[in-house]
């Protein structure tokens, strides 16, 4: 009980929580005080494929959020722009599409989380950052040609939407100002599709159809452990491909569920489950996100935490379950969250593929295996001096089924196993998440593959406190290898970043921090690396290149072996 008391007290001297992020006994003024300080995510440039035209840039929205919690969310009209208009308004003419968010805010004000949707499809999600009294600027900008479908749409008005709760007082006076660019860049030729494997013929969003009357996003909360949010979906029935796209974040009480200990806070592990009509369809284990304002906020200035400014979102395979959902009727696609504390949001995306050819496919399962819930142990030693808290969870997933339409008949295996371990002590904490997903889509007559994409992804998180010296080291690696005859994406694709961020005690009460951050792409076709060290709000060195290390890309036969079984605990 004694360990467990000083682990507590720990917590609360290290943890500190997004409501006293702007202390101003944290801060050294910035260089430059009269003027925004420049906060940024570390990612890749995007850059538009070759024999493009544009960009051709649309400002789709300009507004600010003061006090907004108990608003509706801010929106604006949508339409097409006139150049892809110009181009035959198809959304086989985007080549690329990049939404870009950039904001600024003058004034001492905490992270808030915000959401942006076209006709109720999730588009992006981030957080601020937490300002110091200068002020702030920063941009993200996110590939969104995955909805090309939704952003070529033009049969009916759409509605764009931006969410951002936020406070303003006497205290908190920072309000936040975004404008919400998209940026096209299309194709000077036309370009037949691949089938299954490109941009989704058909986007439809599982959110809240309206923002609740006292304010909110579209997404879902999601508030116990034993909480579900659901909606009602109807899929046309002409689909042969579905996936499932999960926007997840999580606040309040469970904003840093990753440091918690077994029997404290419901434990460190979390998992969003999707069902269709009450059937486990497929899990998500959650990327650690540590917003500016937690852990300790100083370690996020100006060098954001990785995945903070744009949240990573969740692919779940649907296909093989399509047989459930193909009757034309619609049926209860449902979230919840394992041992989930107040709050979650949550909402998802499907994304369709439709056979042009058919107004019906044929559709039936031939395997199902998951378990009705992750296998999750926990243990604490006995050492009273040095108690160790260690919990473990692990999760397999397979269905198998296959549909029939024009392009024949095609059976699709997919697969998910996970693994999570996460060790504590009373000055560190050692987490580990990692999980392989695997989609296999055969065609029966020719016996040949159609498209395959196995992804592996790891999230390392950890920290070390010792003599007023605090060190977070916090990763994510994925890796990802396509084949079959549709595919349209690189076969092999690699990214692994790294940051450790470091905040320490100084003479006179002050504190000192920095970062260095590592990120390193490779694919196929590109590749790109950079490498950041700042020292408190200044950049100390920033190298970046664009030159492919050798043998990086040597072909999907060589690369396979970068996909080892997880090895779950």
């Amino acid at each position: 009980m004694a360990a467990s008391c000083l682990h507590l007290a720990l917590l609360l001297c290290l943890i500190i929580p997004a409501t006293i992020a702007s202390s101003q006994s944290l801060r050294k003024t910035p260089a430059g005080a009269s003027r925004p300080t420049t906060f940024f995510e570390v990612d890749r440039p995007l850059r538009p494929p070759p024999g493009c035209s544009g960009p051709c840039s649309t400002l789709l929205l300009s507004a600010s959020f003061g006090n907004t919690f108990t608003k509706p969310p801010a929106t604006a009209a949508y339409s097409p722009p006139r150049c892809l208009v110009k181009a035959g308004g198809h959304a086989s003419a985007i080549s690329l599409a990049v939404l870009e968010w950039r904001a600024t805010c003058h004034g001492t004000q905490l992270n808030r989380i915000f959401g942006v949707w076209l006709g109720g499809a999730e588009l992006l999600r981030g957080s601020t950052a937490a300002p110091p009294p200068n002020g702030i600027v920063w941009s993200v900008s996110k590939d969104v040609t995955k909805y090309a479908s939704l952003l070529a749409a033009a049969r009916k008005p759409t509605t764009l939407s931006v969410y951002l709760g936020n406070l303003v007082n006497a205290t908190l006076t920072g309000a936040y100002h975004a404008n919400v660019t998209l940026h096209l860049y299309l194709r000077r030729t036309p370009a037949r599709p691949s089938p299954a494997t490109g941009p989704a013929d058909l986007i439809v969003p599982v959110s809240r159809a309206a923002p609740p009357p006292n304010g909110g996003g579209l997404w879902f909360p999601i508030r116990t452990a034993a909480d579900a949010a659901s909606a009602r979906v109807a899929l046309p029935s002409n689909t042969y491909r579905a996936v499932l796209e999960l926007y997840v974040s999580f606040h309040g009480d469970d904003e840093s569920w990753y440091i918690n200990q077994p029997g404290y806070q419901n434990g460190p592990f979390r998992e969003v489950t999707v069902r269709v009509d009450g059937v486990l369809a497929g899990a998500a284990w959650p990327f650690p996100v540590i917003y500016a304002g937690g852990i300790y906020p100083l370690l996020w200035r100006p060098v954001a935490a990785i995945g903070s400014f744009n949240l990573p979102t969740y692919d779940v395979e649907l296909t093989p379950l399509l047989g459930k959902l193909l009757d034309g009727k619609e049926h209860e696609v449902a979230f919840a969250v394992t041992n989930a504390m107040d709050v979650w949001y949550v909402d998802a995306n499907f994304h369709l593929w439709l056979d042009p050819a058919s107004a019906a496919t044929a559709v039936g399962l031939v395997s199902y295996d998951a378990s009705p819930a992750a296998n999750v142990t926990s243990s604490q030693s006995g050492d009273p001096v040095d108690t160790h808290y260690d919990t473990t969870a692990t999760r397999r997933f397979s269905a198998v089924g296959w549909v029939r339409s024009s392009y024949g008949n095609i059976t699709t295996n997919a697969t998910q196993a996970l693994g999570f371990e996460n060790t504590k002590t009373f000055e560190t904490l050692d987490q580990s998440t990692v999980a392989r997903a695997g989609v296999v889509a055969t065609d029966d007559h020719a016996g040949v593959v159609c498209y395959s994409v196995q992804t592996q992804l790891s999230f390392p998180l950890g920290w070390v406190y010792e003599q007023g010296r605090l060190t977070v080291t916090h990763g994510l690696e994925e890796t990802t290898v396509a084949a079959g005859r549709w595919s349209a994406a690189p076969p092999y694709r690699s990214l692994r970043t790294t940051q450790s961020s470091v905040v320490e005690d100084e003479e006179g009460g002050g504190k000192s921090w920095g970062v260095r951050q590592t990120y390193r792409y490779e694919a196929t076709d590109e590749c790109y690396f950079r490498n950041v060290t700042s020292s408190n709000y200044s950049i100390v060195s920033d190298h970046s290149n664009e030159v492919c290390v050798k043998g990086a890309s040597a072909g999907v036969g060589a690369v396979t072996a970068a996909l080892p079984a997880v090895n779950l605990p």
